[in-house]
């Protein structure tokens, strides 16, 4: 083999290696989209257009948390909105949940902001509660809850929103006070922490940072690097979300949360991580199944689980934050969402 040809080979080799190391997930994207047109074209079709769809949505959220992120790093404000968090813990807990219930995100809408926040050194527990809080509800969801299902459920999901918020919030501070979760963020994703670096190094604002050469650089290139990160993982989710919606049957998930009692609660929250349906249509399903003699704690559970802890949003969630957080997040939304399911259970049976 002449030189060129041994050249040649080594270039491509390092092309692929880096190509799987840093865009894997890209690739398995395009991999699976590409058979989906091979295989069943008509699915191609419809995944590719409600990848597009979503990604549309979610990019007035996805551009503004970037922007506001990489702004407060380029001009330094980043220290002055992490320790705006650091009074009260449980001020900051029951604030942040709040908040959370009255946000317009989603579960995976909910993850650019998050990443910001923790990338500037926001408390992991205020962070936490937001993050619980915000995809099970907002005003719009209320209102048409209110409308489907009855404004006494609409009213018990508002307070399991907050009441997750506040719960998982006080447990990640507790946790964190034993010392078991610095540094949230995985490698290469930000540089947060309990109090995070933002706190712990002080330094000067400059608010009009465009007139330097260098802070402008670091704002493009932080906003570019945030982008792709999070662009990526949400392709994913939504590809996958796309096909949870084609190929679980509706009337499965009808027949599996039946009934009532302790048991279907326990299955629906259980049941609601995979079998993922947008808030918007997982009410009327909730709502017939309720009609059908399904107990309204199990439907709960069910609208909980699901919106928190969905696949979708799971996989950016993974993506994002280190193992040990990832699993704290999903046991504290599925047993807030069982509980949740009970309390509502045993109020009605009263």
């Amino acid at each position: 083999m002449t030189e060129l040809a041994l050249n040649l080979r080594s270039r491509a080799s390092d092309l692929i290696h880096r190509l799987w190391t840093h865009e894997r997930v890209w690739l398995f994207s395009a991999c699976l989209l590409g058979a989906l047109f091979l295989i069943v074209p008509a699915q191609g079709a419809v995944s590719a257009a409600f990848v597009a769809q979503n990604l549309i949505s979610v990019a007035p959220f996805l551009v503004l948390s970037i922007g506001i992120a990489a702004y407060a790093g380029a001009s330094g404000a980043d220290g002055l909105i992490a320790r705006a968090f650091t009074g009260s813990p449980l001020v900051m807990i029951v604030i942040a949940a709040l908040a959370g219930g009255l946000s317009p995100f989603c579960s995976c809408g909910v993850i650019p902001l998050i990443a910001a926040l923790l990338a500037m050194g926001v408390p992991l527990a205020a962070v936490m509660a937001f993050w619980l809080a915000s995809p099970v509800m907002d005003p719009s969801m209320f209102v048409l809850t209110t409308g489907v299902i009855g404004l006494e459920f609409a009213i018990a999901k508002t307070l399991a929103a907050v009441g997750l918020g506040i719960a998982g919030g006080v447990v990640v501070h507790l946790m964190g006070k034993a010392g078991g979760l610095g540094d949230p963020l995985r490698d290469g994703v930000g540089n947060g922490g309990c109090c995070g670096s933002s706190v712990r190094g002080a330094k000067d604002v400059v608010w009009t940072f465009w007139r330097d050469d260098e802070r402008m650089a670091k704002f493009w290139r932080e906003g570019v690097k945030a982008t792709l990160f999070l662009a990526k993982w949400l392709t994913l989710a939504f590809l996958l979300e796309s096909l949870m919606l084609a190929w679980l049957p509706a009337d499965l998930v009808a027949q599996t949360l039946g009934g009532s009692g302790l048991a279907p609660i326990a299955v629906a929250t259980v049941v609601g991580v995979p079998a993922y349906l947008n808030g918007y249509a997982a009410l009327p399903l909730v709502g017939g199944l309720m009609d059908q003699g399904m107990a309204a704690g199990a439907g709960l559970a069910f609208l909980v689980a699901g919106g928190v802890t969905s696949l979708p949003a799971a996989i950016a969630v993974w993506a994002l934050v280190k193992r040990r957080v990832f699993f704290l997040y999903v046991g504290i939304a599925l047993t807030g969402s069982f509980v949740a399911g009970l309390l509502l259970h045993l109020w009605t049976s009263l």
